[in-house]
């Protein structure tokens, strides 16, 4: 009887503790090199006075160089300001022990795209690709994501992160302050 309850606890732990398998939306190698990137996820979600703001991330690989992906939308019938990313853009990720992850930008100047869409609203699409300093893999690994500062060339912006949330775009659950902790795996 003492081995079946071990057995069973056991099963029931490894499933518990059993690593997610990464789930790419582009895998791709030719003859310039490879290239990976992970599913977008949506990081935060604000809906406020007819004005709406999401950020999500992706993980990439190229030719062995990590990076995050980081698409922002604001959508209002009002008008949305442009927040470009330069060289001197960083994402600050606060970890819930205390310490703090850079980010920094590519040497790529981006405002993003503003669009108008047939129910009169400005929807504006800015992108930006982060690098990982050597360090951060394993902070990442370990510990929970609590807050976000994004600097752009002109202003920051803070984002408070929620361990859990039900979007109001797609009603799916996702869980922002685990992600590097669930998905850094896939770009190592």
């Amino acid at each position: 009887m003492k081995q079946l309850i071990t057995l069973t606890f056991f099963l029931l732990t490894f499933n518990l503790f059993a690593q997610k398998n990464c789930e790419y939306s582009v895998n791709v190698t030719d003859s310039l090199g490879t290239y990976k990137s992970t599913k977008e996820t949506m990081i935060s979600e604000k809906n406020f006075a007819g004005t709406s703001s999401y950020i999500f991330f992706s993980l990439a690989l190229t030719d062995g160089l990590p990076t995050l992906n980081m698409q922002m939308i604001k959508k209002s019938k009002d008008f949305t300001k442009a927040n470009c990313f330069d060289k001197n853009s960083r994402l600050y990720l606060q970890l819930s022990n205390g310490k703090i992850v850079t980010l920094i930008h590519l040497d790529q100047e981006s405002c993003g795209t503003l669009i108008r869409d047939d129910k009169g609203f400005d929807n504006r699409v800015n992108t930006g690709i982060f690098m990982f300093m050597k360090d951060n893999f394993e902070d990442l690994k370990n510990s929970p994501i609590s807050m976000i500062r994004i600097k752009y060339l002109t202003d920051v912006e803070d984002y408070v992160l929620k361990k859990e949330f039900t979007s109001e775009l797609d009603n799916k659950v996702y869980h922002p302050e685990s992600y590097f902790i669930n998905n850094i795996k896939c770009v190592e």
